[in-house]
């Protein structure tokens, strides 16, 4: 009868045990890696022994983008970045991924197969740290006109979400104030001629040494002329040289003028421009060996598309020759040529000059 019983008790413990539903008693926590370092996922089980336990990956980003890794305690992925491990005395399949790479974030699921459509799945989540890269859709380069608002963008990918920054060219004073900004979008309501140049977007995450895009911003303007010597004077038979400065985007066409008339290199004039950057112009007209009527004023106008401006430089008369450019120049008189190579000289060879034409006046 003893023996009865006991196979009773044994009988329903066994019914018990058989009715017990399988579960997932652990899963791994999250799990954040860099790019190249080894991580391992623990899923324990409980009423399981004969029920099938699977690893999946799960893409986050893709609907239904699922990839069986492993079946019990086999591996159906053939990568050999990726090893399995059953522990019996637990219960535990140990999913491990050396060499980590970006494309291995994600969910990674263990699930317990119990049925056609009945299972016990639990989730956990790989993120994989990555260094910034500056998104497509961020400003590249800008061409404006002063006086428009601009906005330039800078988005950026990463893990942890990369953090944006603005900088200029030798730390120079953004528009907003202050040498830094922090956010995606830098916003200038009236841009000037003055803030044009080189911007920097700046991603970081803490993640490698972040990443830059440098951003070239071209404001276009009308011309602006100065003249650093707006009145020169210059002896008879001396050359001259008068100057402007333009500044000006998209480059001017510059030309100098006389009496209305537009001038041009020939025996009397020699024009040069000289552009020291796209929006600057150094333009010179030489007056060369002056007559009378070259005396008076000259006008330097400049033109684009978004206006023309000018600016007069006087030419007067001088006793004295001007030193430059008349100390490099050869004086005439009578059929020899003096060679000028400094003031005093020029005033000696006129005191000369004015000695003998008394001497001979007088014989």
């Amino acid at each position: 009868m003893k023996t009865f019983y006991t196979f009773l008790a044994f009988a329903f413990l066994y019914a018990v045990k058989s009715q017990r539903t399988p579960t997932i008693s652990y899963i791994s926590q999250e799990q954040i890696k860099d790019i190249g370092e080894t991580v391992e996922f623990r899923c324990s089980v409980l009423y399981a022994p004969d029920f099938p336990v699977v690893w999946t990956k799960i893409n986050k980003n893709v609907a239904n983008d699922q990839l069986p890794l492993s079946h019990g305690s086999t591996l159906i992925i053939r990568d050999t970045r990726f090893t399995l491990k059953y522990d019996d005395a637990l219960s535990t399949f140990r999913l491990q991924i050396k060499d980590i790479q970006e494309t291995d974030a994600g969910f990674y699921q263990c699930k317990i197969l119990i049925s056609l459509n009945n299972y016990v799945s639990a989730n956990v989540e790989l993120q994989v740290r990555r260094p910034p890269i500056i998104s497509d859709n961020s400003t590249r380069a800008l061409v404006v006109t002063e006086g428009q608002p601009v906005q330039l963008d800078c988005y950026a990918g990463g893990f942890p979400t990369p953090r944006i920054s603005w900088r200029r060219e030798n730390n120079a004073i953004l528009p907003t104030g202050g040498s830094i900004y922090r956010g995606n979008t830098l916003k200038i309501s009236t841009i000037r001629k003055e803030d044009r140049g080189t911007y920097y977007c700046v991603a970081e995450n803490g993640v490698g040494r972040g990443a830059r895009r440098n951003i070239n911003v071209e404001v276009e303007f009308a011309p602006v002329i100065t003249a650093p010597r707006p009145r020169l004077g210059q002896a008879l038979q001396y050359d001259m040289d008068l100057e402007c400065h333009v500044e000006a985007y998209p480059p001017p066409a510059i030309v100098w003028l006389k009496d209305d008339v537009q001038l041009s290199n020939n025996q009397h004039y020699s024009i040069s421009h000289f552009a020291t950057a796209d929006q600057y112009t150094d333009t010179t007209i030489r007056v060369i060996t002056i007559e009378k009527r070259q005396y008076g004023e000259y006008v330097c106008r400049a033109a684009n598309k978004l206006g023309t401006a000018e600016t007069s430089v006087e030419l007067f008369e001088t006793t004295v020759p001007v030193c430059p450019p008349a100390c490099g120049q050869a004086l005439y008189y009578g059929a020899g040529v003096v060679p000028v190579s400094s003031g005093p000289l020029v005033v000696l060879v006129l005191f000369i000059t004015v000695v003998m034409r008394n001497f001979y006046a007088k014989y």
